[in-house]
């Protein structure tokens, strides 16, 4: 059965971002679980104003995506913005709370695979984020995989992240990732990046050194009739970078803690990531709103050529 533009009814696109993509100009979305769940506020609202500062400031228009009142929304107003990030019971929405969020007319901060699927229905094809989600450690007994990864292999985005957090089993991440026929390319360097770190220990089959050759390979992909999304890993810089044995024993620990407490599915992540901020003294915060704001330069240098070569 098919439903045309149904989901027009549910979309609140702001005029920013409805006119620029009536113009053929470049957007960014923006996911908004970072903003709900994944920092303290306020720096969580500090970091959403920043990241979206830096995609106008190299050349792009920013879509902050979030579903506030059963609405989904591209493009958020300070008000908004500030709401999601203060508010209690926001719910961190994936593609499976999607329809109860918005039936239900609740408060949602959009996960990766909820901001591809609302960014695919706005027209933005080019998405920022800090890190995706993969297949979680123990995964071979417990099915625990993100549905980041499904989405990725469904869904005409590509991600711009900072690759994904060794609390995940990254080897396995990347052969799902392959399996699901998901491109995975490496900016800059030769390995995956692990989120905190450069580095991780893993290889990729493909290592571009400009946003041009991704943009064109974005093109090549979809003009392909190539269904899915690219996943682009953009190492942290290396300023920011923490040591790799440090953060793997915080990580470590803070995985064993969890488990003790018995914490499982979407409330994992959020733990772990306060966890390893305390046990880290504050520095994986700092790490995470630095290699967030990386991305986000990147992603608007993506569209930007992306949108040009759409346009030839």
């Amino acid at each position: 059965m098919s439903y045309g533009k149904q989901f027009e009814q549910y979309l609140d696109r702001a005029p920013v971002v409805q006119e620029a993509l009536a113009q053929g100009l470049p957007v960014v979305a923006l996911e908004s679980t970072i903003i709900s769940h994944g920092m303290p506020y306020p720096q969580n609202v500090e970091t959403a104003r920043l990241v979206e500062e830096t995609v106008r400031r190299h050349g792009a228009v920013p879509a902050t995506i979030a579903i506030i009142g059963g609405r989904l929304k591209v493009g958020l107003t300070p008000e908004e913005l500030e709401h999601l990030g203060s508010a209690a019971g926001i719910i961190k929405t994936s593609r499976r709370d999607l329809p109860f969020v918005v039936a239900g007319r609740k408060d949602g901060g959009t996960t990766v695979a909820a901001t591809m699927i609302v960014a695919d229905l706005a027209g933005i094809r080019v998405f920022a984020t800090g890190g995706v989600g993969g297949v979680h450690r123990g995964a071979t007994t417990s099915m625990d995989v993100s549905a980041d990864l499904d989405e990725l292999a469904a869904t005409d985005v590509a991600v711009v992240c900072a690759g994904v957090k060794s609390i995940l089993d990254i080897g396995l991440t990347l052969e799902y990732l392959e399996t699901k026929g998901v491109p995975v390319i490496a900016y800059g360097v030769s390995e995956f990046p692990a989120f905190y770190t450069r580095e991780s220990g893993f290889k990729v089959d493909y290592r571009l050194d400009s946003p041009e050759e991704i943009a064109a390979v974005l093109k090549a992909k979809w003009d392909l009739g190539l269904k899915g999304g690219v996943l682009v890993a953009n190492p942290i810089p290396a300023e920011f970078a923490m040591d790799k044995a440090e953060i793997d024993a915080a990580i470590e620990q803070a995985v064993q803690e969890a488990a003790a407490l018995g914490i499982k599915g979407k409330e994992v992540s959020p733990y772990l990531l306060g966890r390893v901020k305390d046990l880290t003294g504050g520095d994986s915060l700092e790490s995470n709103i630095q290699l967030v704001l990386n991305n986000a330069a990147l992603a608007a240098k993506i569209a930007v050529s992306f949108v040009g070569r759409r346009a030839a």
